[in-house]
């Protein structure tokens, strides 16, 4: 079970690294004239000063100008009078740098403010730092986040946001982020992606290493009549799955015996469904889904145990014959009648299941693919809920095409996306089309290293575990 690399460390400032959040409170009831009630705590913890000097002059009646700058003033001047470093925040960053992992400061305080405080911690602890003044949009929004990101270099799914408010932790998962939070004056609630624990003493960059969430490859495979059609298949096909690396393949066109030998060689667990439909996993296989006996179109799918997350993964052939692209006058989807029942009744044999993750050849085109035309099966999926990894990662049609059909068949056949890896509940990494070395056009097809007449679809999901509590 691969985690991904911890890239980077993203510290919030006031509450989580020094103790200011109390000084930050004691300012604004100061400008209030006016003890806080915990009701006030959305409007004052995590938030610009222009928020909470709005919300100040809404709540009070009295004249917004000024109150920004006589809270910067305010709190300024009891930050200065002494900065408090939170336990075990000094220690964590020091173990950070011994370690060669980067951090970055990302506050919704402006940068005088900042640049006041990194004085007092050393500003050499951070490689980069993110102020309110740095983004057009603060927290909850996601920008500075990915603006810390942009800087480091990193993506922010390999990294760490340590936060102490809601409206911190709101801004580093939308960025991407796997978030430690750890509670000042509000309390923060545990989530798939977030735990929570009480400070920072303790904490090691092992433990925020911990926290990242698993590495999931999955592959869309039509192999072809088993593969049959070239020499040496077998030998062919186990060579691509060890050169990309994957975890899960969904296969199609299986030939009946394809994904029990498959498996086998590997060291992989599996499930067979009938004559045509397959399913190969490194991580253990706790159920089989579907019918068994599936016909040759239909789907089949497995739960999988990955740490301590279960995943749900289908795969699908759909019914290949009156192709859409083939009719060159009036409607194309006047024949995707049977494809869009067989897609139907995989989506309900999935029902609400999350995460899912579905593949297949479906032998049909996608509607974002195709500006004009809006074909059923794959809009089906998508009011589903299933989102296509392909298009997330890809969204430019044009720019990438990502065409399965067909690395053999040549011109005149249409060239297309017709397999698919869609999901729901997953976060989408990477996708791509996968074909190996150059394979060349029927009938000279035996000799090919490649041994199917689709290209395979490769997406990379990053799946967290369950809720972890303080």
């Amino acid at each position: 079970m691969n985690r991904l690399p911890l890239q980077a460390v993203l510290f919030d400032m006031d509450g989580t690294l020094v103790d200011t959040e109390r000084l930050w409170w004691e300012a604004v009831e100061q400008i209030a004239g006016r003890a806080l009630t915990t009701a006030d705590a959305p409007e004052v913890l995590g938030r610009p000063v222009e928020h909470t000097a709005d919300w100040l002059a809404a709540t009070t009646g009295g004249p917004a100008t000024g109150l920004a700058e006589a809270l910067h003033r305010e709190f300024a001047d009891r930050v200065r009078a002494g900065i408090v470093p939170r336990p075990g925040a000094l220690d964590l960053l020091d173990a950070l740098a011994r370690e060669g992992v980067p951090t970055a400061l990302v506050t919704a305080s402006p940068r005088a403010v900042a640049d006041t405080v990194l004085e007092a911690l050393g500003a050499s602890r951070f490689a980069v730092s993110v102020t309110a003044d740095d983004t057009e949009h603060t927290k909850p929004a996601p920008d500075p986040y990915l603006a810390a990101c942009r800087a480091l270099g990193v993506g922010p799914a390999a990294c760490v946001a340590v936060e102490d408010t809601q409206t911190g932790v709101s801004s580093a998962e939308a960025a991407g982020c796997t978030v430690l939070a750890v509670p000042s004056l509000a309390p923060i609630d545990a989530a798939p992606g977030r735990t929570v624990l009480s400070g920072l003493t303790d904490v090691t960059p092992d433990r925020l290493r911990a926290l990242l969430p698993y590495e999931l490859r999955v592959m869309s495979w039509n192999l072809w009549y088993g593969g049959t059609k070239v020499h040496d298949h077998r030998a062919k096909q186990l060579k691509v799955i060890a050169e990309t690396g994957v975890d899960v393949v969904g296969l199609q066109e299986t030939y009946g015996t394809a994904a029990e030998e498959l498996a086998e060689a590997l060291g992989w667990h599996h499930h067979r469904a009938g004559e045509n439909l397959g399913i190969i996993s490194r991580f253990p296989v706790t159920a089989r889904l579907g019918d068994p006996d599936v016909g040759f179109y239909g789907a089949a799918g497995v739960r999988i145990a990955v740490g301590d997350q279960d995943v749900e993964v289908w795969t699908a052939h759909l019914d290949y014959r009156d192709y859409g692209p083939y009719v060159t006058e009036g409607d194309p989807t006047v024949h995707e009648g049977v494809r869009l029942a067989e897609m139907r009744d995989t989506l309900r044999r999935i029902g609400d299941a999350e995460p899912v993750v579905l593949v297949g050849d479906f032998n049909c085109p996608s509607h974002l693919d195709w500006p004009d035309v809006s074909w059923p099966v794959t809009v089906a999926a998508e009011q589903a809920g299933l989102r296509d990894s392909y298009r997330e990662a890809n969204p430019d049609p044009v720019r990438d095409p990502g065409h399965t059909w067909s690395p053999v068949e040549g011109h005149p056949e249409p060239q297309d996306r017709i397999d698919f890896v869609l999901h729901r509940g997953l976060r989408v990494l990477d996708s791509r089309s996968y074909v190996s070395g150059s394979p060349r056009p029927l009938p000279d097809v035996a000799d090919n290293d490649w041994p199917s007449d689709h290209a395979a679809v490769i997406t990379t999901f990053s799946l967290h575990g369950r809720a972890e509590p303080a």
